[in-house]
């Protein structure tokens, strides 16, 4: 890959405002796809089929084979609108987008066009700074999925410089609801923390209505995030480029980063930007070029002749607007008020995206600190290290009743981690693997005074030293009584026992 200069970020502020607009695309938990009976692998329950294995002649795209709109779809559909503040349509369309699918048979993607399900609405995001933004959402549409392609032979795992591609059919089809924005303007600076704010939000959204698993690293909620500069008071937008699939929160603040540096470098060299797709690469940090952006009258849509309209009643839109959770940005505010955190500790919270999973934890019995303990510690450290979402590790109730053990006394920090180790292993709650391993904390005086006493006669120059006011030097023995109890001793209980054996004898 040439390499590709780029302006400092801060001079490319003083030259270029930046406008940002962001396509974010929601996989929904139905059971079926959107327009056909076959099982939806966007449902963790069908997550890792077999390729080419969740299909029906709708999905392949067989001759006479006609599609079928699911209504549950519709209906999550209709709460993602009311979600983000939008209008919901009386009357909906699909259509038909056109262009070559090598991952979609039909070769025409259904669709949303002039009449999507949802429009004009408005989503409040609050940034680390504290800074709050309400992005302006123009629409929010239905659609289907395409497949997967997996490219094979060559370097990168894309299709350049690939031998042959395979392709799997089973995500063809399933329900998608693509969530557009207005351009977005006046950020400046806090663009990239903008972007990657507001996917945070939707995914809190989609989660909270739970219409989704929202899994960035399994493809459920995907951002193309477009970027265009525009002179420092020139009215008229930039050519804007799209960097596509973008996959993880932390990527989609670099993407963005990124592509204002390039952009204002290339501006400012008095060159020009193409409209185009951009790819993401992870390991450089960089974008590069994909294919020409086509415009709307590029894919010629048209009305989906085999689909009637949608149009919901204004009872089944009351129910689910009736049915709302409470705002993400409420829900933030209220939490952190009522577990006591302060802005840092509440902000690791928030950026670890394990916010759900601490209050279903507190919910469980365990307090906020314990809870924020162990999923921004030694539960995030776990999945780090496998690779693995968080929440696919343990569950709050489990992590619940290991604060609890801890608090009782039953265990150790040190013991809890084995504790939980076992619990990711698949060996049982927390409880049981106690008892299983026999790992809960030696609560009997008589036996820890018995290893104290043994210490210390094996070290009589420690004896000396703590009887002479030397009170540190009762790590030594401390150290020697947590060995011989294998770990299994409360260290606070058995220093308090070392000095009132020291100075009764």
């Amino acid at each position: 890959m040439a390499r590709v200069e780029l302006m400092d970020f801060d001079r490319a502020l003083e030259l270029f405002e930046p406008v940002i607009g962001l396509e974010v695309h929601v996989e929904l938990n139905t059971a079926t796809k959107m327009f056909s009976p076959a099982p939806n692998p966007a449902n963790d329950a069908n997550h890792g089929a077999e390729p080419n294995t969740l299909v029906t002649p709708v999905c392949l795209g067989l001759p006479g084979s006609l599609p079928v709109v699911n209504g549950e779809a519709v209906r999550k559909s209709i709460s993602l609108g009311l979600a983000l503040g939008c209008e919901i349509a009386p009357s909906s369309r699909f259509a038909r987008k056109n262009y070559f699918y090598p991952d979609l048979a039909k070769n025409y993607q259904i669709s949303q066009y002039d009449e999507p399900i949802a429009f004009d609405g408005e989503v409040e995001v609050e940034l680390e700074n504290g800074r709050v933004f309400r992005v302006p959402i123009e629409r929010a549409h239905m659609e289907e999925d395409a497949g997967k392609l997996t490219h094979v032979g060559g370097s990168t795992g894309r299709i350049q410089g690939a031998e042959y591609s395979l392709v799997d059919y089973n995500r063809a089809g399933v329900p998608l609801v693509e969530i557009v924005t207005r351009p977005v303007v006046g950020a400046e600076a806090d663009a990239p923390a903008l972007a990657r704010a507001y996917v945070s939000t939707i995914r809190d959204i989609a989660l909270s209505l739970g219409i989704s698993e929202a899994r960035m690293e399994r493809g459920n909620l995907r951002c193309d995030a477009n970027v265009s500069l525009r002179p420092r008071g020139q009215e008229q937008f930039g050519t804007r480029t799209e960097t596509k699939n973008v996959n993880s929160f932390r990527s989609i603040e670099r993407a963005v980063r990124y592509e204002i540096q390039r952009q204002a470098a290339i501006l400012a060299a008095g060159g020009i930007i193409t409209q185009e797709t951009r790819h993401w690469h992870e390991d450089t940090g960089s974008t590069s070029p994909g294919r020409p952006k086509s415009d709307a009258d590029d894919y010629r849509y048209f009305p989906e002749p085999d689909l009637l309209p949608v149009v919901p009643s204004a009872e089944l839109i009351e129910e689910l607007r009736a049915a709302l959770p409470e705002a993400p940005a409420a829900r933030r505010r209220r939490l952190k008020q009522e577990w006591g955190f302060s802005d840092d500790e509440f902000q690791i919270v928030a950026n670890s995206g394990m916010l759900n999973e601490l209050a279903a934890t507190v919910a469980a019995g365990a307090t906020p600190a314990a809870a924020r303990k162990w999923w921004t510690g030694e539960i995030a450290r776990l999945a780090n290290a496998a690779d693995r979402d968080a929440s696919s590790l343990v569950s709050p109730t489990h992590v619940a009743e290991l604060a609890q053990l801890v608090e009782a006394g039953t265990l150790t920090d040190r013991l809890a981690r084995q504790v939980l180790e076992g619990v990711v292993a698949g060996e049982g709650s927390p409880q049981e693997i106690v008892d299983a391993r026999g790992l809960a904390v030696v609560s009997d005086d008589g036996a820890l005074v018995a290893a104290i006493d043994e210490a210390l006669a094996a070290q009589p120059d420690v004896l000396a030293k703590i009887r002479d006011g030397k009170v540190q030097a009762a790590g030594a023995v401390i150290g020697a009584v947590m060995k011989a109890m294998q770990g299994k001793a409360d260290a606070a209980r058995v220093r308090e026992l070392v000095l009132e054996r020291a100075n009764a004898e």
